[in-house]
């Protein structure tokens, strides 16, 4: 078991009802997963959908989305829409606050419309816009106190303010699709912004004389750096440059997903735009540029720990913990303690899912053949 304190080899986890207890229950049911390891539930703080359905869809698409990341090991995610008309994103936002109210998901990201032209991604340059103020008000506002962050540029007029306006409001601005400099980027994490959307892509790379926004989003303690570990957005060497910079206590790992996650190649939609998922590589159709992944964290966990290396209570931090700590829940999830909610992940030998616990019922029931 990975538990804050460290791994331990020949524990247990007791739980009663819907939380880990410290106190075993009377006429318990013992499971023995002997050889597994045994994790808290991952929490995704940024996704766009999965299992062929869109975040940015009506309800039976979303709950399908949800449905897919948990059956790989989510058990708490943050739903984050994609650039699209400021009506569209309104009507959204009181869906999604909807779910989240009901504890189906942990909130709402806003990733766009609020970026740059220069950087845009899979987002549509048309409905891109400056992120006013008043207009990241009224996302925040059609939230009902379900929105939990907002990607910006915040080197684009209204983007300081905006980010002032965030922090006062207890939502986190982060970072991303930018073309800011060294400077600019100082400047917003000085004004509140804490986190760094998909750290490495939509944004300037490091130069030696012009260093971006990268090197002030590493440097700085107060930023958590998201990372998708899917072996096509990041290189290898960028992922340990980020842990060993950043540290692991500032790291998130996230799928970044969208349809095709948990579901297979094909043709599908991200909010205005055709995406072609090939090889589990999302790319638009027009222009080619990486659209979203088709990542679950379960192969986030494995990939970290048997191709990247890292420690397994590294990757536990990035999945879990830091995540957790971010979104003001590390109270409830995020790691195995009494009085957490029973939220478990067990892998096998080689780090594959084998059973995945949400709140005390068994999502994917313990694999042990």
């Amino acid at each position: 078991m990975v538990l804050p304190t460290g791994t331990v080899e020949n524990g247990q986890v007791i739980v009663d009802g819907t939380r880990i207890t410290g106190t075993t229950p009377e006429n318990a049911h013992v499971i023995d997963v002997s050889t597994h390891w045994l994790v808290p539930g991952f929490v995704d703080l940024h996704n766009h959908g999965g299992g062929g359905a869109s975040f940015s869809g009506p309800v039976e698409d979303v709950q399908k989305a949800i449905r897919t990341h948990r059956l790989h090991g989510t058990t708490t995610l943050v739903a984050s829409t994609v650039t699209d008309d400021m009506d569209f994103l309104v009507r959204q936002a009181g869906l999604l606050s909807e779910l989240a109210e009901q504890g189906e998901i942990a909130g709402i990201h806003f990733e766009g419309p609020f970026i740059s032209p220069c950087r845009k991604g899979a987002h549509s340059e048309a409905l891109l816009r400056d992120p006013d103020p008043a207009e990241v008000r009224k996302l925040i506002d059609a939230a009902r106190g379900q929105a939990k962050m907002v990607t910006l540029a915040t080197e684009l007029p209204g983007g300081i303010d905006s980010v002032r306006l965030l922090a006062e409001h207890g939502v986190i601005a982060a970072i991303g699709h930018t073309d800011a400099t060294y400077e600019q980027t100082v400047e917003a994490i000085e004004a509140g912004a804490t986190v760094a959307t998909h750290l490495f892509n939509a944004m300037p790379q490091i130069g030696h004389r012009a260093p971006g926004p990268i090197a002030a989003l590493l440097e700085d303690e107060r930023v958590t750096v998201e990372l998708i570990n899917d072996g096509t957005h990041l290189h290898p060497a960028s992922l340990r440059l980020a842990f060993h910079h950043a540290g692991a206590g500032r790291v998130a790992f996230i799928t970044d997903a969208m349809d095709a996650a948990g579901f297979g190649d094909g043709r599908y939609v991200l909010g205005p735009l055709d995406v072609e998922v090939s090889d589990g590589v999302a790319r638009l159709v027009q222009g080619g540029s990486i659209a979203g992944s088709t990542l679950t964290q379960d192969r986030a966990f494995q990939r970290a720990v048997t191709v990247d290396r890292l420690p397994v209570e590294d990757v536990v931090a990035a999945l879990s913990a830091n995540p957790a700590r971010l979104l003001g829940m590390y109270d409830t999830i995020g790691s195995l303690e009494p009085g957490k909610d029973a939220d478990l992940v067990l892998l096998d030998a080689d780090f594959a899912l084998k059973g995945v616990m949400r709140r005390g019922e068994w999502v994917v029931d313990p694999q042990l053949g």
